[in-house]
């Protein structure tokens, strides 16, 4: 009998496709990495042996101060667009200087300072912001923060001796554009205010605030009412009110950083 050939099949011939000489292939792009979120530093005023204004009914603003601190970052991390640090989340007492420090050593994109006004005149009301000037805005900003540059005397250190020191950092160009940035958060800190937060005329101010003497960190310190004034300290207590100002400042750093990014 004679051999039979085994039928093998031939491939299919590739389906070639002529390479065009105008495109260059696109090597592919590594996956950007995540910005950090910005962190923002908040600073309850007073504590301690220190208790800051005293209201009408006792209330004290070093707790008050508190209550606003923890219920700001609780907004804050709600959002989920920033990290936070508190310089103290208990009572007790932080030399002015160290709360710079906290912020510096964390390298803050934000420190903001939380107070409780105090006036003798009891009609004195609403809210107020402030940035760093060594020429305070009125005798009012100026008294005020001397007032509240004597804490570091309770806690048994007089910091006098450093504004030489101080001095040298303010004229150099980087304070200067931390006074610039600080200024514009102010601006949107006021603009954020919900419409039923009280605020001071010509509520942003200007004072020589210790703990707004960071070179290198944007500081604002805000305060969030008189407890001298009946209504505002009954205000102040309110957990419809803290909650109003804690949205309302996540909405100015919010717009803050947007221009920022702009």
């Amino acid at each position: 009998q004679g051999q039979v050939t085994p039928l093998i099949a031939k491939p299919a011939a590739p389906d070639l496709k002529p390479i065009s000489t105008t495109e260059t292939p696109v090597p592919p792009t590594a996956p950007a990495m995540p910005a950090k979120k910005p962190l923002i530093v908040i600073d309850a005023g007073h504590g301690g042996q220190d208790p800051g204004a005293i209201g009408i009914r006792k209330t004290y603003e070093k707790l008050i101060t508190l209550t606003y601190a923890k219920t700001l970052r609780d907004a804050l991390l709600r959002s989920g667009k920033y990290r936070v640090i508190l310089t103290r989340d208990n009572d007790h007492f932080i030399m002015l200087g160290e709360r710079v420090n906290i912020a510096r050593k964390a390298k803050a994109d934000v420190f903001i300072s939380l107070h409780a006004d105090s006036n003798p005149r009891k009609d004195a009301r609403g809210l107020s912001v402030y940035t760093l000037s060594e020429t305070a805005s009125d005798d009012e900003a100026a008294a005020l923060a001397e007032q509240e540059n004597k804490s570091d005397i309770i806690g048994g250190m007089d910091l006098a001796t450093t504004d030489e020191d101080v001095a040298s950092i303010l004229i150099d160009l980087a304070q200067r554009e931390t006074m610039n940035k600080s200024s514009i958060l102010a601006e949107h800190l006021v603009d954020s205010m919900h419409k039923k937060i009280t605020l001071l005329p010509k509520p942003h101010r200007f004072a020589g605030f210790r703990v707004l003497k960071a070179p290198d960190v944007t500081s604002v310190l805000i305060e969030v009412g008189f407890l001298s004034n009946p209504q505002d300290e009954q205000l102040l207590g309110s957990k419809e009110f803290q909650s109003l100002l804690g949205d309302s400042i996540l909405k100015a750093l919010d717009n803050y950083f947007a221009d920022r990014r702009s």
